[in-house]
């Protein structure tokens, strides 16, 4: 079945770039655009000392120091602070990317890479701030409870799944304690580190670009009408949604509720991105699917509850 759906959406990707080549290449020049100019500056150089930090050791003590303080808000080992703390900060697909790089090289348990990698992808408030709310719908002011409304959601179904996890996982059996690497580096770990942030910079603009298109192509289809076609371009791709949502004639109200909702779940766009960052690592990607739409639901439900009352 996965064959067939795949061999149909690039079926009809193929056909759209041949006949439509204006705007293929259009919504393409976007999309690398995009990439180039604002997230390869900021991730890369993430991305290449998250690599250096991991594989040195030097994280082990940092993540120390920091769990004695944040262990007593957060049910979390404190291997788990980075990965988790990177993907609210520095936003997807870096928080997916960093945990299933940590669980490969044992750094993390699985169990609780499987449960940090959903709820560490989310939107960066960068993004968010400047694109979202100061580019898209001149609204700045609404920075604190916009951040609110994406981020409790996860944060709270992170205490709730550890904890659950906690009391259903069986007492552990003694075994010997492995002891955590101690601090090296050196010229081999550097260069490891740079191209491994180049290839996931790499593969980054690779999907942007080709949902990009996708976004477009949705966005000519005129007969869907305006809050379908928009809808969907925003489950597609969040940059180009809240684009077209943003345009769109609803009321304002409405255009918050549904980009916070299109956000929250990350767009097509975003699971593809995160699928290929984690597929080393073997995490459920069925479950990172259905706990982001619920997160887009929630969110919605909150930015409906918010706007009532104060737009």
């Amino acid at each position: 079945m996965k064959k067939v759906i795949y061999s149909v959406v690039l079926t009809i990707l193929v056909l759209y770039i041949l006949l439509f080549p204006g705007p293929a290449v259009k919504a393409a020049s976007f999309g690398l655009t995009l990439w180039y100019k604002r997230l390869l500056p900021t991730l890369l150089p993430f991305s290449i000392l998250s690599y250096i930090f991991v594989a040195s050791g030097l994280l082990n003590s940092a993540a120390a120091l920091l769990h004695g303080g944040l262990k007593y808000l957060l049910p979390i080992s404190p291997a788990g602070i980075y990965p988790l703390a990177a993907g609210f900060l520095f936003g997807f697909p870096l928080g997916s990317r960093i945990t299933a790089q940590m669980v490969e090289q044992d750094a993390l348990d699985y169990r609780e890479g499987n449960r940090i990698f959903i709820v560490a992808n989310n939107i960066s408030p960068v993004f968010i701030s400047g694109f979202t709310l100061q580019t898209s719908l001149g609204r700045p002011d609404l920075f604190a409870p916009t951040l609110a409304i994406l981020y409790l959601p996860p944060i709270l179904y992170f205490i709730l799944q550890t904890r659950l996890s906690k009391k259903r996982q069986a007492p552990p059996v003694p075994t010997s304690k492995k002891a955590a690497p101690g601090f090296q580096m050196n010229f081999k770990i550097i260069d490891a580190g740079i191209m491994s942030g180049f290839e996931t910079l790499t593969k980054l603009g690779g999907y942007i670009m080709l949902f990009a298109i996708f976004s477009e192509m949705v966005g000519g289809l005129s007969f869907l009408g305006e809050l379908p076609r928009c809808l969907l371009s925003g489950l597609i791709e969040i940059t180009n949604g809240t684009a077209s949502l943003a345009a769109s004639s609803l009321s304002f109200g409405g255009k918050y509720v549904l980009i916070l909702a299109c956000t929250a779940f990350g767009g097509l766009s975003g699971v593809a991105q995160t699928a290929s960052m984690t597929r080393e690592a073997g995490f459920s990607m069925g479950s990172y699917v259905k706990t982001k739409l619920l997160f887009g639901l929630v969110s919605a439900l909150l930015a409906m509850a918010f706007a009532k009352l104060f737009l």
